[in-house]
């Protein structure tokens, strides 16, 4: 079933008129299927069903304390990359041995923290982390579990912005160079190696790059093993893409044949970080149409979600399918739609074909549960947008919006 839907002209998540909710908080907001999210997950989750796995949800797609909270009734763990999103994940009442501490920056603040709640993993990124962990957990009283994140310099074919696996990235260890630092871990009073880490990049719309990089993992384990390294887990990090225009994204059933078929005499637990392909057609953003404006070249629509509620167009040039909430026939009228902030890149779409929109009337921006809010700001001095989570016929604030007075939190005149 599909959780957005047309019904008698009106657009509606699961049982709930889109329009009545505008009606009652305002424009613009973002709007999330629950029983969306459980599908989602579900389907990931279920296709590796056969093998021991732990599907960690990637906090930074979409990290509101509700959603969280739903992925963990449902088994999940969490990968996070700030000492936040631990926060974050264990407010929502996650198991911190279901964690995974990644992230290329991870401060001693932020160490200390996942030491002291008891994650499952750090995957380290440097040797000067691994140095700096290795003291830490020493100081506490504390072993530190760890992978390393492997760079295997692998191409995601993807966005270069989401791009994490080449050599030119910033993240992960050279594949070569990868065998010392383990070396080096390994006479560490205060670490425990227990895992090999990666993730090559988001979006991916194919499985052969991960087959490539799972082929050069595996080489690296079974060196590892050879000098007694006892690797228990293998994290492939998360990645596989969503439809948002013509992209044909392998389901996760088959993502998952391939790979299970791959790994079948591996023997390692597999950790999987999947965000976007959970999230990322479970949610829209509402906007309502301020103006209609008529330029020598194009025509606009200008509308009261700007680039601050949703960067991705902005950042990437990211295509996100706009649909009025009201659907009726009308002939199609070739616009950019544009927000409010002071910027020539804040727009939604450009050169886009959409039904006559008139001042007032809302409008849905699809595929925007993923990195949509997350990535949200208050630039402009715009107070972010309110998150509504539907469940059937009901809907509930999970977020409020926020207020002139929260726009100064935290500030003061000296």
């Amino acid at each position: 079933m599909h959780h957005f839907h047309y019904q008698d002209g009106r657009l509606y998540c699961e049982q709930v008129p889109i329009e009545v909710i505008a009606q009652e908080v305002g424009t613009p907001f973002y709007c999330y299927s629950r029983a969306t999210l459980i599908r989602h997950f579900h389907a990931f989750d279920k296709a590796f069903a056969e093998v021991n796995h732990l599907t960690c949800f990637s906090v930074k797609s979409c990290s509101n304390v509700a959603i969280l909270h739903l992925f963990a009734t449902l088994g999940a763990g969490m990968d996070i990359v700030s000492g936040g999103e631990l926060y974050r994940s264990l407010k929502a009442g996650v198991q911190p041995d279901k964690i995974v501490f990644s992230g290329v920056g991870k401060s001693e603040e932020e160490i200390v923290y996942g030491l002291e709640a008891g994650i499952l993993m750090f995957n380290l990124e440097s040797p000067q982390e691994m140095m700096l962990l290795d003291e830490c957990a020493g100081r506490l009283g504390r072993r530190a579990s760890i992978a390393i994140r492997v760079n295997p310099d692998v191409d995601p074919r993807t966005h270069p912005y989401i791009s994490t696996g080449l050599k030119e990235n910033k993240f992960g260890i050279d594949l070569e160079a990868s065998e010392a630092m383990y070396a080096q871990a390994m006479e560490m009073d205060n670490l425990d190696i227990i895992g090999v880490g990666c993730h090559i990049g988001s979006q991916l719309t194919e499985v052969a790059p991960f087959v490539d990089t799972l082929d050069r993992l595996k080489g690296l384990i079974a060196k590892l093993r050879q000098r007694n390294i006892q690797i228990r887990y293998l994290d492939l990090g998360g990645g596989l893409g969503i439809t948002y225009a013509n992209e044909d994204p392998p389901h996760p059933t088959e993502y998952a044949r391939v790979l299970i078929e791959d790994l079948r005499h591996l023997d390692c637990s597999l950790i999987f970080e999947p965000g976007r392909v959970i999230v990322g057609n479970a949610g829209t953003l509402i906007t309502r149409v301020l103006y209609t404006k008529k330029g020598p070249v194009k025509n606009f629509l200008v509308v009261d979600a700007g680039m601050n509620d949703l960067f991705r167009p902005s950042l990437y040039g990211s295509y996100h399918h706009i649909q009025p909430v009201i659907d009726r026939e009308r002939p199609e009228v070739r616009v950019d739609v544009v927000g409010p902030i002071c910027e020539s890149s804040d727009f939604l779409a450009r050169d886009r074909d959409l039904p006559q929109i008139d001042q007032g009337d809302l409008l849905a921006v699809m595929s925007a549960g993923a990195y949509g809010f997350s990535m949200s700001s208050n630039y402009n001095s715009r107070p972010r947008p309110p998150e509504i989570l539907v469940q059937e016929d009901k809907f509930e604030v999970i977020r409020d919006r926020e207020t002139y007075e929260d726009l100064l939190r935290g500030e003061r005149i000296p």
